[in-house]
């Protein structure tokens, strides 16, 4: 597989690579679409977000991985801002950390400005704008996405779900994930007589917890683990208190990634249906995919299951691009560091729309590279949680984290005296599964040949950028 860092001129000088790109591509014959407004210009939008999906899920869904990997980008330093669902997907949404968009926790999600979103700048440029699956934590299913003109919002759950069909609040029987794939194939088809561009989210509930898979792959084996190094950790005397106590195992471990690579499996079937259906519509190279989990997902990495923490395995995702019209169909690996935020710079850069509100993110079309990226959590509530609220500079040879005493309440607004409780340092390269916290009884002199405080301060100056 070919290495690509994507830069060049920006999204124009990207588009002149479309027709070598596609010299080199054996696609199926194709019947012949309808006139339509997508173009190289104006591509048809398909975001697809899975839940707490981690990075090592590939072996789960081999089809998208063939189609958006294999005939798009990879990411291999994809990331997101907040490792939680309804920050991350407010970010995805808004191209901005959770600091400014202010939704910092999962019952926040009305502080998010839908004047900001993505489909708000799509839907006033004359797409035709969808959502089939959840959208934000402590959304009422009964109200209306904003600026969606076709919907089928999920009260999360895996079967026979209630769902807000286009208004309407139905229970609708069978399988979650087959249902938004059919809903979403429905919206596809309409292109067929409907010729403005259009932009599809598709938010499946898979993997989140219970984890529950379709039937028929409820028994599927799946390889063997046998762990990696940070599971469990031998010695967590140099981690936060709640590190320390944390109790989960391997084998717990093990059952948790078994039960989301069982219910992936399905939404790899509903990606593959999507792929099937641009093909039958003549629109698989102006269609412009994009693919990232929401968070990740710590598989009992020191004693840990689930999210909301600075360690790798929680906000490392799975990120593809594929855009044969724009120049991505060759199969590549970009190595730069991406996020969440970079999902709404992209689309709009891709569709040659000017956001009037400055984004965090950049779109990965151009040049532009990152050398590291802020990631953040804040802990909701006052009571007596173990875990304090965090930020991290997340390179990729290095990450260093604060953790502070603030904590925010039911409204997103933040409480604190800004002071440090925790530090963790970890050289990424050497200690790759973050074992040794070079912080640990390290002197003045030791934390300034690891160039501590001018990281503190470049992490001062992101939190409140």
């Amino acid at each position: 597989m070919a290495t690509s860092s994507l830069s060049g001129p920006g999204r124009r000088g990207v588009l002149g690579t479309a027709a070598a790109v596609a010299a080199g591509t054996v696609l199926p014959a194709l019947a012949a679409p309808p006139a339509r407004a997508a173009g190289p210009d104006r591509p048809n939008v398909l975001l697809i977000v899975t839940d707490d999906q981690p990075k090592q899920t590939e072996w789960a869904t081999p089809k998208t991985v063939a189609w958006l990997a294999g005939q798009g980008v990879r990411f291999s330093n994809g990331h997101v801002t907040t490792p939680l669902c309804a920050p991350s997907r407010s970010s995805v949404f808004s191209g901005r950390f959770a600091h400014n968009h202010g939704v910092r926790n999962n019952s926040t999600s009305p502080a998010l400005d839908r004047h900001t979103t993505l489909q708000r700048y799509l839907s006033q440029a004359g797409y035709r704008t969808g959502l089939f699956g959840k959208y934000l934590n402590a959304w009422d299913v009964a109200d209306n996405p904003p600026h969606f003109e076709e919907f089928a919002l999920l009260r999360p759950s895996y079967t026979d779900g209630t769902f807000n069909v286009n208004g309407t609040v139905r229970t609708i029987s069978g399988y979650a994930t087959t249902v938004i794939r059919n809903r979403t194939l429905a919206f596809l088809d309409k292109s067929r007589t409907d010729s403005r561009p259009w932009f599809a989210c598709v938010t499946p509930y898979a993997s989140h917890g219970p984890f529950t898979p379709e039937p028929e792959y409820a028994g599927t084996e799946v390889p063997a683990w046998d762990g990696r190094p940070s599971v469990p950790e031998e010695d967590r005397s140099d981690k936060p208190a709640y590190v320390r106590d944390a109790t989960q195992t391997l084998e717990d471990g093990r059952l948790v990634r078994a039960k989301q690579l069982r219910a992936l499996r399905s939404v790899d079937d509903a990606v593959q249906s999507f792929r099937d259906k641009l093909a039958a519509l003549g629109q698989l190279d102006d269609t412009l995919v994009v693919y990232i989990g929401d968070n990740g997902f710590n598989w009992a990495d020191h004693g840990l299951t689930g999210k909301a923490v600075p360690y790798r395995p929680a906000h490392e995702v799975p990120f593809y691009l594929s855009w044969p019209g724009g120049g991505l169909g060759g199969g590549t690996t970009d190595d730069r560091i991406v996020a969440n935020i970079d999902i709404a710079p992209t689309v709009l850069d891709a569709a040659g729309i000017t956001p009037d509100t400055p984004h965090d993110g950049h779109s990965p079309l151009g040049p532009h590279a990152r050398d590291h990226l802020l990631v953040e959590w804040w802990r909701q509530g006052s009571g007596t949680a173990a875990k304090n609220t965090w930020s991290s500079y997340v390179a990729k040879d290095r990450q260093y984290t604060e953790y502070y005493d603030p904590h925010t309440d039911a409204a997103g607004t933040v409480s604190s005296t800004g002071q440090v409780k925790f530090r963790e340092y970890y050289d990424l390269r050497a200690d790759p599964y973050q074992l040794r916290n070079s912080l640990h009884q390290a002197t003045p002199a030791d934390e300034r040949a690891l160039g501590i405080p001018g990281l503190a301060a470049a992490l001062a100056a992101d939190r409140t950028a």
